[in-house]
């Protein structure tokens, strides 16, 4: 088994209260999610499902506020906010061995960023299995920027905006 390193903020507890520009990608940058014609996304049936469960995201996690999103052909840009405490999310294990305790150390916390992610990602795979599409994939990570200040909210607003107007140009 492979030792990868975290990319995440050492120290920070992404399951406090914080606003997070996160990209999530396909495996191999393969275009499931639809194209872009005229600079205009154009979702395919992954894609158009993609974006019902990213809309959800927030329903089934009530501590999470959701701000811009775009979905590319091969990714998916969004504001995501912790804005509420997780701890009610958070599952309470009696008599934890020290194995128990360990693993509980390194797994991320429920209502976590990266729980959200993950359960983002589980389900829109579950939905193409279900659906005949074996081939979709994600890559095993996602990309996280803390966002520090609301001018760079709005600075990270108008790049998610703008992605499909400037795939033609970053493609080529």
């Amino acid at each position: 088994m492979k030792n990868r390193k975290s990319i995440r903020k050492p120290n920070h507890d992404y399951s406090e209260p914080g606003w997070y520009f996160v990209t999530i990608s396909t495996k191999d940058k393969e275009a499931f999610f639809g194209n872009i014609v005229d600079g205009k996304v154009q979702l395919s049936a992954i894609g158009k499902q993609a974006e019902n469960f990213w809309k959800n995201i927030a329903i089934y996690n009530k501590h999470v506020e959701l701000g811009e999103f775009v979905i590319m052909p091969d990714h998916i840009h969004g504001i995501i906010g912790i804005v509420g405490d997780c701890k009610d999310v958070a599952l309470q294990r009696p008599n934890d061995t020290s194995k128990n305790q360990y693993m509980s150390s390194i797994a991320p916390k429920p209502g976590s960023l990266s729980v959200v992610i993950r359960s983002y990602k589980s389900a829109l795979t579950k939905w193409c299995r279900q659906n005949g599409y074996f081939l979709f994939d994600w890559l095993p990570r996602f990309h996280d920027r803390i966002i520090r200040d609301q001018p760079e909210f709005d600075r990270i607003e108008e790049y998610i905006r703008m992605n499909p107007k400037r795939w033609g140009k970053s493609k080529q």
